[in-house]
């Protein structure tokens, strides 16, 4: 855990998707924010069940570790291809784990999105946003692309329709405040689509940010953040653990619902 942050109201910039409750955002990963890809769990109070659409394919790690911990917690595991295992967090998230010794710091390799029609897609991720292009596969509609060699990289694979089902994730980059406002600029000369125009956002007690978010041809959200600000928010928090554990605590969401006779919402 990086970092635990609770919000009474709903972000205007949909940070948690449409709900305008109190929510929370926990960030996880191998390490710090500004040089390791970094999970945002996201908890929306008194919604319990999300329906998954096929958006989001899963993430890809490369930790024989995780293979270890997995069969040593009993995790159910099914193997996919030789060193490659499948494991299904709660909620129905897929993980991908090779089975090698982690030779980089961070062991996340890739994360994987669905899309309707690859070249387009391809199109959108490498001529607009700057990615280059790793690998494509037309046999396999897959296609890698990445900003840096030393990245975690993304995969588009074609999925025929895209269905976001109700669970609203984005991806987010950081890259200089200045360039905020270009990227916004290109979009609309672009005609493409923009969620949320430059704003500021504000976490209680750290650094104001400034976003920009855009969506893809299937409606991908992608998140640019300006760097200077966010590498002061991001910064570990060496009480993440115990807020979240104080948060979950004093959630204690199931005996409520149970008390109340009542199901948790699903989105």
């Amino acid at each position: 855990v990086l970092r635990h942050e609770e919000f009474e109201e709903g972000c205007k910039a949909s940070c948690n998707g449409p709900y305008d409750g109190k929510w929370s955002k926990t960030m996880v990963g191998y390490g710090p924010e500004d040089n390791h890809f970094v999970a945002e769990l996201t908890y929306n109070y008194g919604i319990g069940e999300y329906r998954l659409g096929n958006d989001f394919l899963g993430i890809t790690l490369v930790s024989s570790q995780a293979v270890s911990n997995a069969k040593k917690m009993g995790w159910p595991l099914k193997q996919v291809t030789t060193a490659v295992f499948e494991a299904e967090a709660p909620g129905g998230y897929k993980f991908y784990l090779e089975d090698k010794e982690q030779l980089k710091p961070d062991p996340v390799l890739k994360v994987t999105l669905g899309v309707s029609n690859l070249q387009k897609s391809v199109n959108y991720w490498s001529d607009l946003l700057g990615m280059k292009i790793y690998e494509k596969d037309e046999e396999e509609q897959r296609a890698l692309l990445g900003y840096a060699d030393n990245q975690c990289k993304l995969e588009l694979k074609a999925v025929g329709a895209v269905d976001h089902g109700t669970a609203f994730g984005r991806i987010a980059f950081s890259c200089a405040k200045d360039e905020l406002p270009k990227i916004e600029a290109l979009m609309k000369k672009e005609n493409q689509k923009i969620l949320t125009p430059l704003v500021s956002l504000d976490t209680p007690g750290k650094a104001t940010v400034q976003v920009v978010i855009l969506a893809d041809p299937d409606g991908h959200e992608i998140c640019f953040v300006g760097d200077e600000a966010f590498r002061d928010l991001s910064k570990v928090d060496p009480n993440g653990g115990k807020l979240l554990d104080d948060a979950m605590a004093a959630d204690d969401s199931d005996k409520w619902f149970a008390a109340k006779k009542m199901k948790k919402a699903s989105a």
